[in-house]
């Protein structure tokens, strides 16, 4: 802790002392929101990182990025890599997840029940730009966007590249990328496979928690004429996970790589460990035809299957997965309108259970553009339904608003409001028993209204954003578990409230030296609750912390070689499950001190990175004595790049 204070300070005093010199930022276009504009003209909270940031941060994964990069956390929970749950705005580590809708290329990531998105599908080294709209999305976005979008697209280039890295415990990774762009065909293909042999006990012989993952994907764009643009794609993505279990808080300061004896399920040999294989295939289809210069008409398909094992238990689920999105796009000088359908049909099997949950939306989004004024208006009516084959059924209607105005102050800088009125379903798991096959209660939908205000101001060797948000929310969903196992279910919080502060800063002190600074503070309360005769009302929603500090410095020395220094903070929080706020035992403050170096050419990249300089303890405290270590140990990896 002493020696990530004192580099801290190092570094602020050697900031002090530098001008700026070099001149290089400038506001980033926004294409994957429902309407396509520029950062310093959006109504939103928004957050933009292109392939360049994802690429010279050399992650293991895209949950990597979004945890050490951007306002967004991401932690492996039970201790799955590829399966990580998100968090932004105050939703918590426990269903935080729930309440972000992730696409990739428009296609939405999002689960039935209670599986985290799949982004270890997406291998960095494909993606073109990830865009983070907070509190807003729900129009194009629908079912889940409480907390917001995340959307990822990929890149279409006539790059040609391969990389690999080796490091400790066991780690390696290799993974591809080659794309053709011509005037009518566009083909790229990408690919990745990682396997590490684990750094936690997971038995008393000393057999660890060993993961491995592979993912491919294809993408095609056909223009057969000016006007019309017919799109295939295929990701196939497999993953293999031996999880460690849980341990006390004696055990965890002692060594958090030990087994631990709170370890459920666990024996004293490989085969008795936990061990889950977890598959997804889809196939993407789409077209778009230019009507006129100024009207266009979308389609995108899409069919997934996954299957999930637990290997150990011989539990199987099945899912198979179906959408649709068709819109009409009009673009103008003077105005901006989307309008159109969408249709999600997901269905999970399991041995004699056999569930469903159809989505079909109707939505209109619209912009205006008014001197230096941005004006954001939208709407969509979504039907849900959840059936059990021979059981239950059960219908929801729901609607969702947008309204949004930016005010361009100078061609630097602008303020924006936004309000937008959002919701999120249950997931199929949280009503209905996977142990006895039955339906368990119906859980009913959260909504929430979300205010967001903000300034930013967008100079050649400075970015600067700032936004205030506040969430009001009906029937939040969680988990309530009772202490005594008896009365424990899946509910809603009647009433509750966030708000908060972000910060963003980017800043070119001179071309050798520049910084990025994301803080967030949230604060998330529980205004009325009460469950099994205990009263929440004035409580903390567990597992959120007030406050989240990421910041990065890029060294420079010559115009091959980046050094760069990472921290990340997050301060203490109650444990996942303490809604009580009255445990002896609170969710520890996060930190982790990463450092890297990079040497690139126009041919090849060479790099190194070390993860948690310090060896800093980190874990997710679910409760009293039962502590799952994340982040807990020196890592550090170095690899190369070879540019065709």
């Amino acid at each position: 802790m002493k020696k990530t204070l004192q580099l801290s300070l190092i570094a602020t005093a050697l900031l002090s002392q530098l001008q700026a010199t070099e001149l290089a930022l400038e506001p980033i276009e926004i294409t994957s929101t429902a309407i396509k504009t520029d950062e310093l003209k959006s109504t939103d909270a928004v957050e933009v990182y292109t392939q360049k940031d994802i690429q010279k941060a050399h992650v293991q994964n895209v949950y990597e990025f979004l945890n050490k990069s951007t306002s967004v956390f991401a932690t492996s929970g039970y201790g799955n890599p590829f399966l990580q749950k998100l968090d932004m705005r105050g939703y918590g580590v426990g269903d935080g997840y729930q309440n972000i809708v992730v696409t990739i290329n428009g296609r939405k990531m999002n689960n039935v029940d209670m599986v985290p998105q799949l982004l270890s599908s997406i291998s960095p080294s494909s993606i073109k730009k990830i865009e983070i709209i907070k509190s807003s999305g729900i129009v194009v976005g629908g079912d889940g966007a409480n907390a917001g979008v995340i959307n990822i697209t990929t890149r279409q280039t006539n790059d040609k590249e391969v990389s690999a890295y080796l490091g400790a415990y066991g780690l390696a990774d290799g993974s591809f990328y080659v794309g053709h762009k011509g005037d009518k065909l566009s083909i790229n293909v990408s690919g990745e496979a990682q396997k590490s042999d684990g750094v936690r006990d997971i038995d008393a012989v000393g057999s660890k928690d060993s993961n491995k993952f592979s993912t491919a994907a294809f993408n095609l764009a056909y223009t057969p004429t000016d006007a019309l643009e017919l799109r295939l794609g295929a990701i196939t993505t497999k993953t293999d996970v031996i999880y460690a279990g849980s341990m006390t808080k004696a055990e965890y300061e002692e060594n958090p790589k030990q087994q631990g004896t709170v370890d459920y399920g666990y024996g004293a040999s490989p085969s008795t460990a936990t061990q889950q294989r977890y598959s997804s295939n889809v196939l993407t289809a789409g077209a778009t035809y230019d009507i006129n210069d100024a009207l266009s008409v979308n389609i995108d398909l899409s069919n997934e299957k996954k299957e999930s094992n637990y290997v150990t238990y011989a539990s199987l689920t099945n899912y198979h997965y179906k959408s649709l999105s068709a819109s009409l796009d009009y673009v103008s000088d003077m105005m901006a309108l989307k309008a159109g359908v969408d249709g999600f049909d997901g269905a999970l099997e399991r041995p004699a259970l056999n569930l469903s949950k159809v989505n079909k939306a109707a939505f209109v989004m619209s912009q205006f553009y008014l001197s230096d004024f941005t004006i954001k208006a939208g709407y969509r009516y979504e039907k849900i339904n959840f059936d059990q084959e021979g059981g239950v059924s059960e219908d929801e209607a729901l609607n969702g608003i947008e309204a949004g105005l930016n005010y361009l102050i100078n061609k630097e800088s602008s303020l924006f409001f936004d309000y937008s009125h959002s919701y999120q379903t249950s997931s199929l798991d949280r009503m209905f028993s996977f142990f006895s096959n039955s339906f368990t209660g119906y859980v009913e939908p959260s909504q929430a209204n979300n205010y967001s205000i903000g300034y930013s101001n967008i100079q050649a060797s400075n970015k600067l954003k700032v936004s205030l948000f506040y969430a009001d929310l009906e029937n939040e969903i969680y988990y309530y578990a009772d202490p005594t196992y008896v009365n424990s279910k899946n509910t809603n919080i009647d009433k509750s409230h966030k708000y908060g502060l972000d910060i963003y800063e980017q800043y070119i002190f001179s071309k050798e030296l520049n910084i990025a600074l994301n803080y967030n503070y949230v604060q998330a309360i529980i205004d009325e609750e009460i469950e099994n005769g205990e009263d929440y009302s004035g409580n903390k929603l567990p597992g959120v912390s007030d406050h989240n500090a990421k910041a990065t410095i890029n060294y420079l020395p010559n115009e091959k070689t980046t050094l760069a220094l990472t921290q990340v903070y997050r301060s203490k929080a109650y444990a996942a499950n303490d809604f009580k706020n009255n445990a002896s035992q609170k969710q520890e403050a996060y930190y982790s001190t990463d450092i890297s170096a990079t040497y690139t050419t126009k041919k090849y990249e060479v790099y190194a990175k070390i993860n948690n300089l310090f060896n800093q303890a980190n874990g997710l405290w679910v409760r009293d004595d039962a502590i799952y270590p994340v982040n807990f140990t020196t890592t550090g990896f170095v690899g190369f790049k070879l540019k065709f």
